[in-house]
């Protein structure tokens, strides 16, 4: 029902702690595949992705969408854990709409007042559900999962998202 996408970069531990929040949707048969986006990774990255099952693509988002077997796509950044009941929302949500939705932030993830102020979140970092054919619409001209993800209008899902850790410079 669901191919789930990860773009990732040498990060194999955020991979696993993304890849375990998982494991509820895969064995509720909602997530029919996940596919790791690598970009380069000189780490233990691909190991992590075949001990889990995955299958791992060299070339970023663009090849997972074109290998995608599923109509919707979840794309997540390494490190990201989706809550519990993750997937009833998102059930709901693909048969209802067909817009573009994201997760709630959840209460952990809480941005301290100033960096709401100072900076703007990055455009992935609450996940993101889309179809396949508006994924390679999008994605035709080679944007990566970030640059799918700004830009839409979004519903937000009644699920949350423990967001990633912004990557360090």
């Amino acid at each position: 029902m669901l191919s789930v996408l990860i773009e990732t970069r040498n990060d194999e531990e955020g991979l696993a702690r993304t890849l375990a929040s998982l494991i509820g949707g895969a064995v509720e048969g909602v997530v029919r595949e996940v596919i790791v986006c690598d970009r380069g990774s000189t780490d233990q990255t691909h190991y992590v992705a075949e001990h889990a099952g995955c299958s791992f693509l060299d070339g970023g988002v663009g090849a997972g969408i074109a290998q995608a077997k599923s109509d919707w796509l979840l794309l997540l950044e390494p490190g990201a854990r989706l809550t519990d009941g993750w997937t009833d929302a998102v059930l709901r949500h693909m048969s209802r709409v067909t817009m573009a939705a994201r997760f709630a932030r959840s209460k952990a993830s809480a941005r301290p007042f100033w960096a709401r102020v100072t900076s703007r979140p990055r455009a992935l970092e609450q996940g993101l559900v889309i179809t396949r054919k508006q994924a390679a619409v999008i994605g035709r001209n080679g944007a990566d999962a970030e640059g799918i993800a700004r830009g839409l209008a979004m519903k937000t899902l009644e699920a949350e998202i423990v967001v990633a850790p912004a990557p360090s410079a």
